[in-house]
């Protein structure tokens, strides 16, 4: 009983405590009012006033307990504390006239008759008192509480409804003390003016010598409809300065939709990266998947395993993920289960081994295929050309093969800008799985469809955290070249449009993402230095070490005679590509396989490889030698020919 007692005081003894104070406040604001009505003296009626104290005090107790008013946590205090104080004043003033009105009706007793000129003074009086204190409370709270002893000064980027709110965060966490100097904004209409008692700024006020006159910390972007462009170069503009500069999340990622200080984080490169969040067409994709079983190949990756993600919020009847990496499975597991989904199978299996995948698909006899296991490191596949076989080649011909023989209704398979043209074994082994799945179109009831697209920002091997690893070793970066480019796109947008193109397919197509502008590595190094707080070359040095074994130094999207079709999604557009002579391609791909297996001579492979895939030119790779020894065939070819001719 003791401990009830002990933890109902210690919950609840804050809220008396304000109200006792509300009362205490209110008595001194009556008492007051009839000083006032009385020229500022007490020189009035002491018997009436004493009849009429405690029946205000009681009133007042009402009021306060039927509004609530004291419930507000004080180091909180904000515009619904204000209402509901307002509101209780407003009932009591109500009360008291009620109060005269029955006593001039009923009582008659002079005594409970309160002016109404002390009841208007005593409202205005105790409104402002009551909300003053809370105020004075609140600051006072914030003050003797924050936990630094040193001031944060911060200016906001966005004098808007997200700056306040940011504002608010900041000002309110106790666990930092914050001054917010001022906001910065581009709109000319809010030049000049003030927000919650601090200046609004101009984007050309803002240079070293304002940093250094007003003593600024931090810059907080808080924007919350923001195109990457401008992003970018706000953060360029206000990175060049001695200050950190922090972002605001956006919205959707608020805490049950309040922003809290913690939330606002350092701006990161893939804030710089990222684009507009994709708008999936549910309707379609929900019919697509609704009571379907769902397989998903190389489920624990990047790629996979947000499409498990993605997939589990529609109403899939079951979902079978398939990885040969037990622990990254058993993290996707538990990650589902925590999360409250079930209705899925994880399976440790290798896909390259025919029968255990064959024995799966007569257990789950899936309807779609969402095939993303890969080997997909260029410098590896370059020196294991066997493996990138097996896998990207071998084992895409397995699942491919079974989905056809179970009837699967769609066939999704995820590949890479690297199949285009390509120039390392990695692309070229995702080309030939490309053409051979298209050539297996033609003979299925199953719609094969592939979806190519380029990096995904923070996959597994992705260049932005080998660069932040080295930043924080204290560098250097090491980049290959100063020309070379890439196309960066975040995993939940690439693994959305994998749905969302395995959903609009009809069989045959290649789903080409849009990707927006390629990015140069080189600017993408020096910006990361900057957002580390660091300058380049003086604390953090770039090192260019060549390209790797490959390498392009662009990357394409399109093959040679493919051409694009618009699609109803602004983000997908559609390829289509013939291959000829399909029996021939099964053929080679099938002589591939079997040398891969008995001979693992990395050039014989190679040299099959590329004569499966013409357009295969190997760069800054020891497989350059073959297509020099090719050409030289194809210049003795053509010689021969010539010869023949003038003999003739």
């Amino acid at each position: 009983m003791k401990n009830f007692i002990l933890n109902y005081s210690h919950r609840h003894a804050s809220k008396w405590l304000v109200l006792a104070i509300d009362l205490i406040i209110t008595a001194l604001t009556f008492f007051i009012a009839y000083s006032i009505r009385f020229g500022l003296t007490l020189d009035f009626n002491f018997t009436n006033f004493l009849t009429q104290f405690p029946i205000v005090l009681i009133f007042a107790t009402t009021c306060f307990l039927l509004t609530g008013s004291f419930k507000g946590v004080i180091r909180h205090t904000g515009l619904k504390d204000a209402q509901n104080i307002f509101y209780a004043i407003c009932l009591l003033f109500v009360l008291g006239a009620c109060l005269n009105v029955l006593n001039i009706l009923i009582l008659g007793t002079e005594s409970l008759h309160i002016p109404l000129s002390i009841l208007f003074i005593h409202f205005l009086l105790n409104s402002f008192a009551l909300i003053i204190s809370r105020l004075i409370f609140k600051y006072a709270y914030q003050s003797l509480q924050s936990t630094s002893i040193v001031s944060t000064r911060v200016l906001i980027y966005g004098a808007g409804e997200s700056g306040l709110l940011t504002q608010s965060a900041i000002i309110n966490d106790t666990h930092k003390s914050v001054v917010v100097v001022g906001f910065i904004d581009d709109k000319p209409g809010k030049i000049g003016k003030q927000l919650n008692g601090a200046n609004v700024y101009t984007r050309q006020n803002i240079n070293e010598k304002f940093i250094a006159k007003h003593g600024i910390n931090e810059i907080i972007i808080s924007i919350q409809s923001i195109t990457k462009e401008r992003l970018t170069e706000i953060s360029d503009e206000l990175l060049s300065l001695p200050v950190k500069v922090k972002i605001v999340p956006p919205v959707g990622d608020w805490l049950d939709g309040t922003l809290k200080a913690s939330q606002i984080k350092e701006i990161q490169i893939e804030d710089l990266l990222d684009r507009a969040p994709i708008r999936l067409e549910n309707a379609k994709v929900a019919a697509e998947l609704d009571g379907q079983v769902v397989m998903i190949t190389g489920a624990a990756g990047s790629i996979g395993s947000e499409i498990v993600r993605q997939i589990s919020f529609f109403k899939s009847r079951h979902l079978v993920l398939i990885d040969q990496a037990e622990s990254a499975l058993y993290d996707l597991e538990q990650e589902l289960r925590s999360n409250g989904f079930e209705n899925f199978t994880p399976i440790v299996a290798d896909i390259r081994d025919f029968q255990r995948v064959e024995n799966l698909f007569k257990i789950y006899h899936p309807n779609m295929v969402f095939h993303a296991a890969a080997y997909k490191h260029v410098p590896l596949m370059e020196s294991n050309p066997c493996e990138a076989i097996k896998i990207n080649i071998h084992a895409t011909r397995n699942l491919a093969d079974l989905a056809s023989k179970f009837k699967v209704n769609k066939f999704v398979f995820v590949s890479t800008d690297k199949a285009v043209n390509p120039t390392n074994v990695m692309g070229a082994t995702k080309r030939v799985a490309e053409m051979y799945i298209k050539c297996l179109q033609t003979e299925s009831e199953t719609k094969f469809i592939t979806t190519r697209f380029g990096n995904v920002l923070g996959s597994n091997g992705s260049v932005i955290p080998l660069f932040k690893r080295q930043i924080k070793n204290g560098g250097p970066i090491t980049v290959t070249h100063p020309e070379v480019t890439r196309y960066f796109m975040t995993i939940p947008e690439a693994s959305q449009l994998v749905i969302e193109a395995g959903a609009m397919g009809n069989g045959g197509e290649i789903f080409i993402f849009d990707m927006g502008e390629s990015v140069k590595i080189y600017d993408m190094a020096k910006k990361m230095i900057r957002l580390s707080g660091l300058n380049y070359p003086k604390d953090i040095d770039i090192e260019f070490v060549g390209l790797r074994p490959g390498e392009k130094l662009y990357e394409e999207l399109l093959a040679n005679g493919e051409n694009t079709i618009a699609t109803h999604h602004k983000k997908i557009m559609k390829s289509k590509f013939s291959v000829s002579n399909c029996d021939k391609l099964k053929d080679l791909i099938e002589d591939l396989c079997l040398i891969n297996l008995l001979n693992q001579d990395n050039h014989i492979i190679v040299s099959k490889l590329k004569e499966i895939v013409p357009e295969y030119i190997s760069k800054n790779s020891e497989y350059e030698i073959i297509d020099e020894r090719n050409k030289e065939i194809l210049v003795n070819l053509s010689y021969q020919k010539e010869v023949s001719n003038y003999i003739a």
